[in-house]
């Protein structure tokens, strides 16, 4: 064979392939138990104008479950913090009543999507602070999550049910029509803590209303939760504000005020003494006053009886053939 061919037959062959060097098996290492961490404690604030803000006084209260355990900390709301409130409900009013109705209706579905979404997360919350079952906490916030949707299926109607045409002697259309009332406080019921807050907030403001809140003592732990939601849910801020703290504490500055133009006393004792001075508060400018019931079921059929009270009738005449 030539020196060339030999060559060749050389390079054709297949290179061996190279040896790879097998470490000994490596005893794994030992892992020591993880150290405890502290939790983070989570501090409930409030919700005013879209925002979280701390209570201007620096205060706050520890939330307990109903055995004793600590669950977190609230902001305490004050009278400034009251007052704020009501001036970004006053300036998100106008936007919120001139949306179209199609748009309030979509804005409260969406608000029962993220709800939904949150469920645990509330049945949790609602276990924790009124001391149920979880199947009962689960209960109440489906129950809360269908009210949402009721309600968002009111907006566009309301129009049709509670307006009217109104027969007249003489040449005119005669048209009668609801309207928002304006800037509206809430005072919840403390138990049930969600159905509760959902059943006084989505009925005041499907009509284009703004609302303040007050959450009084455990119920500001799902409060500040529906705050959330609702911050992420298209609701335009100042529509709904939330304070936490004492309904006696915060109620009679919110009664009092000459900005606020209806008040619903859900959270107060029916025949109370506070039911009797707040109504005399609120009788200073004439505020529309939906006064407390004993033994209020909140998870009846509520009707159109918290909607129709925070709608005026606006009627209108126009003249035929001009």
């Amino acid at each position: 064979m030539s020196e060339t061919k030999k060559k060749a037959a050389k390079a054709a062959k297949p290179a061996k392939a190279a040896k790879v060097a097998v470490p000994e098996e490596i005893a794994p290492e030992t892992v020591s138990p993880a150290a405890p961490r502290s939790s983070v404690r989570k501090t409930y604030k409030l919700y005013i104008g879209g925002a979280f803000p701390r209570s201007e006084s620096g205060r706050s209260y520890a939330v307990t479950a109903s055995s004793g355990e600590f669950i977190a900390n609230a902001a305490q709301a004050s009278r400034k913090d009251a007052r704020d409130a009501v001036r970004a409900a006053r300036a998100a009013q106008p936007g919120w009543s001139k949306a179209t109705a199609y748009n309030r209706g979509q804005i409260l579905y969406r608000i029962a999507e993220m709800l939904e979404e949150r469920r645990d997360q509330f049945a949790q919350q609602i276990a924790g602070v009124e001391g149920v079952a979880p199947a009962a906490a689960y209960a109440q916030v489906d129950a809360a999550v269908d009210r949402w949707v009721w309600y968002a299926g009111w907006s566009d109607k309301l129009a049709q049910v509670l307006g009217s045409a109104n027969p007249v002697a003489g040449p005119y259309w005669n048209v009668s029509s609801p309207e928002p009332t304006g800037v509206v406080a809430l005072l919840a019921p403390a138990a049930p803590t969600l159905l509760g807050l959902t059943s006084v907030i989505a009925p005041a403001i499907v009509g284009g209303n703004a609302v303040v809140v007050v959450a009084p003592d455990a119920s500001a732990v799902p409060a500040v939760t529906l705050g959330e939601v609702m911050a992420t849910s298209d609701l335009p801020g100042g529509v709904v504000n939330i304070l936490t703290g004492g309904t006696a504490e915060l109620a009679p500055w919110l009664a009092s005020h000459l900005d606020v133009n209806a008040l619903d006393l859900a959270g107060v004792p029916a025949g109370s003494d506070l039911a009797r001075d707040l109504e005399v508060a609120a009788a200073e400018n004439l505020k529309r006053v939906v006064r407390p019931k004993a033994g209020y079921d909140w998870s009846a059929d509520p009707g159109l009886a918290r909607i129709k009270p925070f709608l005026e009738t606006k009627t209108v005449w126009h003249p035929i053939g001009i």
